[in-house]
């Protein structure tokens, strides 16, 4: 196998890895933007990547697996809305509750189906692009939700910083109070995004349970939701940037893989820990001296907001 072989073998693996933490690192960062901390994504992706199963089981319908996986994130979201944002309860407490709620429920609920196989999405080569050398091979010859991921990245991007509505998102987290004063409904515009994000969440787990295994694991998600938190801070709080962040742990994810292929004496516990020892890594340098001031975190985030408290 030549080097460019390689090369495409491990980058077309390091986007199959990363396209789950796309998902939850866009949903994320929608929901921080609005100034809310969900702690619960390892919860809401592995509930999403059960009920995307089970529904995709039943109906033999990946489309309704995905769709009833959105609706399963939306739930969760607006269950931590309620907490956080309607109750104004603690949002670290109320996201590790959530995460907890979503490992032991999906836990007990998918016994019957751990290791059971289901129909998903399968390589959908484009036409034309998959033909460009040494591109096509890399970016256009996965599955229908690894497209999907790519039009979110631009997207939510686009959105964030080039429209009048992702400037009323981020106003809203940064500044509640002022955003109040110009007529912004801020509890409205909290709730939406913490559904969003929760939704995105939800289509996370579905990517694991319908492309990129087909089958129900319990805790599948293997630490990603907490992984895509550290994702959004890294970014910060851009999705273009986190995506790097998020391609990143995927490559570190498919090396190791790779190296356990081609039985390396390392231990295979220890290489399965280099995506988390990378990503705590690069959360350390990002949140380091050096890059803290071009982190730009929302000046609201986690801070409760109730519209009879504005000055």
């Amino acid at each position: 196998m030549g080097a460019g072989e390689l090369i495409i073998i491990l980058i077309s693996s390091a986007i199959r890895a990363g396209t789950p933490l796309i998902f939850a690192m866009v949903g994320e960062t929608l929901t921080e933007r609005a100034g809310i901390i969900n702690l619960g994504l390892e919860g809401i992706m592995l509930m999403g990547a059960l009920t995307g199963f089970c529904i995709t089981f039943i109906t033999r319908n990946p489309y309704l697996g995905v769709l009833a996986a959105l609706v399963a994130g939306a739930l969760m979201g607006a269950l931590h809305g309620v907490i956080t944002i309607g109750l104004r309860g603690n949002q670290i407490v109320g996201g590790l509750a959530l995460s907890m709620l979503g490992s032991g429920f999906s836990g007990f609920l998918g016994k019957s189906f751990i290791g059971v196989k289901t129909c998903g999405f399968s390589k959908l080569t484009v036409p034309l692009l998959s033909k460009i050398p040494f591109l096509g091979p890399m970016f256009f010859e996965h599955n229908l939700l690894v497209y999907l991921s790519y039009i979110l990245i631009i997207i939510s991007w686009y959105f964030l910083f080039f429209t009048s509505h992702g400037l009323i998102l981020r106003s809203v987290g940064e500044n509640p109070a002022a955003a109040d004063t110009q007529g912004i409904n801020v509890i409205l515009i909290r709730y939406i995004y913490v559904i969003a994000g929760g939704a995105l969440s939800g289509l996370a787990g579905a990517y694991l349970s319908l492309a990129y295994n087909q089958m129900w694991i319990e805790n599948m998600t293997a630490g990603r939701g907490w992984i895509a938190l550290a994702i959004v801070i890294f970014g910060g709080w851009n999705t273009l940037r986190g995506t790097a962040g998020a391609y990143l742990f995927g490559g570190i994810d498919a090396f190791q893989l790779r190296l356990q292929a081609v039985g390396t004496n390392v231990s295979a516990t220890l290489l399965k820990t280099f995506p988390y020892l990378i990503t705590i890594l690069v959360l350390v340098i990002s949140s380091s001296g050096l890059l803290k001031s071009s982190l730009h975190a929302p000046a609201a985030l986690g801070l409760p907001y109730w519209r009879e408290e504005k000055e």
